[in-house]
């Protein structure tokens, strides 16, 4: 399927096989160009629009707090829905396959092959998270200097010939060095894209936004597991079985064109600014500067840090998850082949339940209720899983645990993300946010050991106990949003906009309300 036409510095995305191709002379109009995070070439003209962040200055077209108009917000809202989110699926959907397919592999002879007993698959997972934590937020000040159209594309052509390379391993030592560069491939990609996102989207617009390319993750497992169903019968070249999951898995992983009138350009930009609430002097990103100052306000925050042990306790089910459902279920008393099958229901449960819950957490303008919601669904679900019953109520119990971990993902980030500004402050939080979070991996890795199955009781224990802390977390956030926007609303903060320069108070700034 053709996607769209582009130069040198924009992109084509073919997403079925994900080839990226340049042309050096022409540059049509219309074309998404993501050389600075966000082009545009207008039919019109051909003068660009920078990727909007949060910013209160208006345009020439617009006065300081003048409204916009519905029709022309739904408008630019909607173009800005065709032509990013569905590029960002595809790539979502490519790193989640790649990174958890060796869960397939591992029940179609990955682990015998490679003589992995003990616990050495769980020590091939988890040095995947080494690099892949390390370059979370310094790769989040890169997107902006060295351009989305070059870093976006590399990654993962990078990662996919990493992925593919790991059908070719020999032995326990190749296997951990193809899994280490497929986290520094990997790593620094999530963070990116929400924060690509929240330069276009206002700030309530934007969970649903995150939810329309995280449900892939669920989707991969549920499409990882019908390919490896297939790709587990291929016998060939003295390669059976398990390489040619990761072989092909990862040969498909080697938008649209877009373009905004001179009108919703100028929209585009106002409706950032009105969205802001004084949190920046800027209306582009490109005019901000990045300073240290900026850096401290992300990492000293009680959003920050709150929020991110959130996400890590959040992280620790769904690796879990992700990782190890098809041993669960084949411990259930499946075969192989049924297991990869079983595997399918459960994820695309979790699918539908990112869409769904992204779209009630933008219509309430609330992610703190839906975190609550979504994880007393998950802790049902390990309970199912836990008791000593038959395997259909475990099983049972995966469709519940996907349906509440997958949604929770995206309304963590989602919440960080809305509650920081200026654009080093939500890089730097973001960033630092998934970094921490992705530490659970050293956890979920080892949560489902050889020597406790078939029940796994360990590992349920584990997952069920770090959802009760999130619940914990998200009650006690919510009730400190509430108790600072109060504060906020009453004037008690309105001493800091004469302590100093006001464009530097960021999410500080009185006008600014946190979202709950």
């Amino acid at each position: 399927m053709y996607l769209g036409g582009a130069t040198s510095n924009q992109i084509i995305v073919m997403i079925s096989s994900y080839q990226f191709k340049n042309n050096m002379m022409h540059r049509p109009c219309g074309v998404l160009d993501l050389n600075h995070c966000g082009t545009y070439c207008s039919q019109e003209k051909t003068e660009p629009l920078t990727a909007v962040d949060s910013g209160n200055d208006s345009t020439e077209a617009y006065a300081d707090n003048q409204a916009i108009d519905p029709g022309l917000n739904r408008s630019i809202t909607r173009r800005f829905d065709l032509h990013i989110i569905p590029w960002l699926f595809g790539i979502w959907l490519l790193a989640f396959i790649d990174r958890s397919n060796i869960g397939n592999a591992r029940i179609d002879g990955l682990a015998k092959d490679l003589h992995l007993d003990g616990t050495k698959f769980n020590i091939a997972l988890t040095v995947f998270y080494v690099p892949y934590i390390l370059i979370d937020v310094p790769s989040n000040w890169f997107v902006k200097y060295i351009g989305a159209n070059y870093y976006l594309p590399g990654l993962l052509i990078a990662w996919g010939i990493v992925g593919m390379c790991t059908g070719f391993v020999k032995d326990y030592g190749g296997l951990l060095a193809c899994r280490f560069f497929l986290g520094l491939c990997e790593g620094g990609l999530l963070g990116g894209l929400i924060l690509y996102l929240s330069m276009f989207y206002r700030r309530h617009e934007l969970l649903f936004r995150i939810g329309m390319f995280y449900c892939a993750a669920p989707l991969s497992g549920a499409f990882g597991g019908l390919l490896a169903t297939g790709l587990a019968q291929i016998r060939h070249g003295g390669y059976n079985r398990w390489p040619w999951i990761f072989i092909v898995e990862g040969a498909i992983t080697v938008a649209h064109a877009k373009f905004l009138t001179k009108v919703e350009r100028e929209a585009a930009v106002h409706r950032m600014g009105l969205d802001a609430h004084g949190a920046s002097k800027e209306s582009k990103v490109e005019s901000e500067r990045f300073s240290w100052h900026w850096v401290r306000m992300a990492i000293l925050n009680v959003n920050t840090i709150v929020l991110s042990l959130n996400f890590f306790a959040i992280i620790t089910p769904i690796y879990s998850f992700s990782l190890f459902l098809p041993s669960i279920i084949s411990n259930l008393g499946y075969n192989s082949v049924k297991a990869q099958l079983f595997t399918v229901p459960p994820n695309t449960a979790g699918f539908f339940s990112v869409i769904l819950c992204t779209f009630l957490s933008d219509k309430i303008k609330g992610r703190g209720p839906i975190m609550l919601g979504c994880c007393s669904i998950a802790i049902i679900g390990y309970i199912m899983l836990l008791v000593k019953t038959s395997p259909l109520v475990h099983y049972g119990g995966t469709f519940l645990v996907a349906a509440g971990v997958f949604p929770s993902s995206p309304a963590v980030m989602g919440w960080l993300a809305n509650n920081l500004a200026p654009h080093y402050v939500r890089a730097t939080g973001t960033g630092l946010q998934i970094a921490i979070a992705n530490c659970a991996a050293f956890i979920a890795t080892f949560t489902y050991l050889e020597k406790d199955k078939p029940d796994y009781t360990t590992g349920h224990s584990i997952n069920l106990g770090m959802l009760v802390l999130s619940l914990a977390l998200s009650t006690t956030h919510i009730l400190y949003v509430k108790w600072e926007n109060r504060k906020r609303e009453k004037g008690g903060r309105d001493y800091r906009l004469d302590e100093g320069d006001e464009g530097m108070l960021g999410y500080k700034h009185p006008s600014f309300r946190y979202t709950i």
